[in-house]
Formats: structure tokens, sequence, C-alpha cells
């Protein structure tokens, strides 16, 4: 390399372009000052938007309260008639071969037949959580209120809904699938709603 090309790539190099000590410092400040802006604006949102804590407690309560519905036993008879076991129909239809079990005496009913959530005759059938079930302050399944969820209030729907290839009722209007919808209402405006499904999959299952 001659002379004056070491020359001619020095003098180049001297005058590329590149950003000064104080160009560098005016940069940082500047960043500086936007992130500030920025983080001061998120602390300022979250301060002000609701507290979480309530809605995740609705939807928890929500989650258990239908999970508690679905785990009832869905038969064609009150669980505790003589043929609940074993029972393939509500009521006999006399023109099917081989001739169905039936209810011995208690068909079971949308609605709750003298039954409580909680007592001497707590629910037993999903059906049983028909008819406007409500709790004003959420309790547990022994009847006794959880203290720190007194703000908070739950109602339970049942109802029969038809399915894809699964009707609502079956030829005597007994329900084959129900939708439990669970809502839940608490403090700063908080609710949950759910809703699940129940198939008469099983209608001997007690």
């Amino acid at each position: 390399m001659s002379v004056v090309h070491r020359r001619r790539l020095r003098r180049e190099a001297r005058l590329a372009p590149g950003a000064s000590l104080v160009e560098l410092i005016v940069f940082i400040v500047i960043v500086g000052i936007a992130t500030a802006g920025v983080l001061a604006a998120l602390n300022v949102s979250t301060r002000a938007s609701a507290d979480p804590l309530p809605q995740k407690q609705a939807l928890a309560i929500a989650e258990a309260l239908l999970e508690e519905v679905q785990l009832r036993p869905f038969t064609y008879c009150d669980p505790d008639d003589a043929n609940a076991a074993r029972a393939t129909t509500a009521r006999l239809d006399a023109s099917v071969t081989p001739p169905q079990v039936g209810c011995a005496a208690t068909i079971e009913v949308m609605g709750p037949e003298g039954e409580t959530r909680a007592g001497v005759t707590p629910f037993d059938n999903v059906n049983d959580y028909a008819g406007g079930f409500s709790l004003a302050g959420i309790s547990d399944l022994t009847g006794a209120a959880i203290a720190d969820l007194a703000g908070y209030n739950a109602t339970v729907t049942v109802v029969p809904q038809a399915l894809a290839g699964i009707a609502g009722t079956d030829a005597n209007g007994a329900p084959l699938s129900l939708l439990i919808t669970v809502t839940v209402t608490g403090p700063a405006g908080s609710t949950a709603r759910l809703d699940g499904y129940r198939v008469r999959y099983a209608p001997n299952a007690l």
C-alpha cells in the first residue's frame, strides 16, 4: 500500500460521521425522560384500574358452584326412589319392547322436591338447582356462611337445552340435556358468569 493511499484512508477515517460525546449525552437524557413519562403513565393507569381480586374471586366462586351442580346425579327418578338406580324412563310406555323400568313413586322434576342445598334433605339431583336457586352471601355445602365472601351473591339456573344430536327432553318430557348457568356478583361491580352442560349419559348413576 502506498504512502498516499494510507494518508487518504486516515483522512477519510477522520472525516467519517459519528456521534460525539455531547450528542450521546443528549440522546441518553431524551430517552430517560421518555421512559420516565411512560412509566408514570402506567403507574397512574394501574392505580386507577379496578382491583382484579374481586373479579378473580367471583370467577372462583362461579367455577366451584358450577362443578357442584354438575357433579349431582341426573336420574329419571328422585335418588330416594326405589327404582332410581335401574329406571330407564320416568313414565312407562307400554308400546316399548322390551318393557321399560319406570319410577316406583317419585319422578325427578325440575326444581327441588322439598329439598334444600344444605340440611336434612340436601339437593340430590342436578334438577334440584332449577327454579331460582340463589345465595346471598356464599356458604359451603353444610350451610355455614363464609365470612370473607359475605359481599358476593350467586344465582344458578338449570333449563333443558337441546344439543347437536341430543333433544332437550324425551318423549315423556324428561330432560335429556341441561344448560347450567352460574352468575356471581361481588364488590366493585365484579361479575362472573359461567355456562356448563349436563347430559344424561348415565341415567342410573347415583
